[in-house]
């Protein structure tokens, strides 16, 4: 497919601009899609704060990852998806065969491929991703809805890797679309969710999504004192900082029981130190660890979750805009709007 398209391309801090470039170019194993509907999401306003990202983007580059659409074309190779099939596709796909990958990490392979340009009328979804990470969207789903199956899958292995129990009480520091979707899930999952936020209006939807109890950190003063209060004075048995700041990865420490569990899910910039209370640490035995990125077990986890309806677009995009106005959105999600994710429509 030749011609140009209109696309948001990232050039540094802040700094995005619409422009017609060329239709993608796709090889013998890749597929070309049109995007119907893609979502904002936080990694993408911190990328937009600050210009680029370590592991997935750097400028100038075409943005966006979070999509679904309608497949348009085929590459010679390609024998599992054919032109008017609608699909969502991963951001990433992993190679299966490096140190990690053989040990069952495969969101840490060494070879890790990214794709993005989701921000844009068409894109090229390169031939590992088309045959691990792309799939059929189930009749009936829209669109919206699976193309939450990305950032759903990053919470699916951040709940997974914590071993959440029915019955356990989670609490989850930040309110965003990512903490929003942690609220969902540990509730489906059984658990007793206690929401910490500085917005009481973000907090508002999380007691919707299923928190049983929030907390204000503009009403308190000691975010941890509120949790052990509410906690019979021993703390979450897990937490999980969802914020990605020095501040909050220590205030996550701080809120747990002994033998509990911290997720820092949230990533902080890089060349960020934090300094953690080493003999809360050893004497109750508190296991830190931390969660990247999702897996192809993942994503198909997701999907699942989505297909049943138990996790749909409607509690998470609020808002919808055209491609046009990605720069302003953008601007708008880093001043700390209200609406949790924006579907941006081609």
């Amino acid at each position: 497919m030749s011609g140009t398209m209109l696309a948001a391309v990232l050039y540094g801090k802040e700094h995005v601009e619409l422009e017609r470039v060329p239709v993608p170019q796709i090889g013998a194993e890749d597929i070309l899609v049109r995007v119907r509907a893609a979502l904002t999401c936080g990694t993408d306003v911190k990328v937009f704060r600050r210009g680029y990202h370590a592991r997935m983007i750097v400028p100038p580059a075409l943005f966006g990852h979070e999509l679904a659409g309608d497949v348009v074309a085929t590459g010679s190779a390609v024998t599992q998806f054919e032109p008017g099939q609608r699909v969502v596709a991963a951001n990433s796909a992993p190679c299966l065969d490096c140190f990690f990958c053989r040990r069952g990490k495969q969101n840490l392979c060494e070879n890790l491929l990214f794709n993005n340009g989701a921000y844009a009328e068409f894109i090229r979804i390169p031939g590992r991703i088309v045959r691990l990470n792309t799939h059929v969207i189930p009749q009936g789903l829209a669109y919206r809805d699976a193309a939450l199956a990305e950032p759903l899958a990053c919470v699916v292995r951040g709940i997974d890797e914590t071993d959440l129990q029915a019955g356990d009480t989670i609490a989850i520091i930040g309110a965003g679309p990512i903490g929003s979707m942690f609220v969902r899930l540990a509730k489906l999952r059984g658990a007793r969710v206690i929401s910490i936020g500085r917005r009481r209006a973000k907090l508002a939807k999380s007691l919707r999504l299923g928190a049983d109890r929030v907390v204000a950190t503009e009403d308190s003063t000691d975010p941890a004192a509120a949790i052990r209060e509410l906690t019979g004075g021993r703390g979450a048995d897990i937490v999980i900082e969802a914020v990605g700041k020095p501040e909050t990865w220590n205030m996550a420490v701080d809120m747990v029981r002994r033998g509990g569990t911290v997720n820092f899910f949230g990533g902080t910039p890089a060349g960020t130190r934090v300094e953690l209370d080493t003999n809360a640490l050893h004497y109750s035995e508190i296991t830190c660890k931390a969660t990247f990125h999702h897996t192809p077990a993942a994503i198909r986890s997701a999907l699942g979750y989505i297909a049943e309806g138990a996790i749909t677009a409607r509690d998470f995009v609020e808002a919808e805009e055209p491609l046009e106005r990605i720069p302003e959105v953008l601007a708008r999600l880093m001043d700390g709007a209200t609406a949790l994710k924006t579907a941006i429509i081609p």
